[in-house]
């Protein structure tokens, strides 16, 4: 027997059952219990594929307005030249990744690590003009946090 149509194959499509949700329909939506009314204003249903680590340094740190970029900037407002160990950033894309966070998540982890100094180093006066925040540091700080409310964030 042969397959007929345009690019038929005898073979079936292999599902990635890891992943259902790559899959859904409108009509899907409609089974679990939707409201077709509101499954009509949703044009679009589509499946986003996780970040892994290397997506979320790169959202981390290369972007014109990256998360780092900007607190380098916070600091240099105030007369601080910040440097950050690249380990930090490791350190702050393993803690998204561990609590499922995503890139949202960054902003909440870096925020815990840095809030701090960005309150006290400004108010040290001249005596503070670097700061050089280490993992050592990173790790302090962000133990500190209550993980259920950063999640909210």
């Amino acid at each position: 027997s042969h397959a007929m149509g345009f690019k038929a194959s005898k073979e079936g499509e292999i599902f990635d059952k890891s992943n259902y949700l790559q899959y859904i329909s409108p009509a899907d939506l409609k089974a679990f219990g939707l409201i077709p009314e509101l499954i009509g204003r949703l044009p679009i249903v589509c499946h986003l594929d996780p970040l892994d680590k290397v997506t979320l340094r790169s959202i981390l740190t290369e972007p014109k307005n990256a998360l780092i970029k900007q607190y380098e900037k916070i600091f240099h407002l105030e007369g601080i030249n910040l440097t950050i160990d690249k380990s930090v950033f490791d350190f702050v894309v393993e803690k998204a990744m561990e609590f499922k966070l995503g890139a949202r998540g960054l902003r909440s982890i870096c925020e815990a690590i840095l809030l701090d100094a960005m309150y006290e180093l400004p108010s040290q006066g001249k005596a503070a003009k670097e700061f050089h925040l280490t993992l050592t540091y990173a790790k302090e700080k962000f133990s500190k946090v209550n993980i259920n409310r950063m999640k909210v964030a």
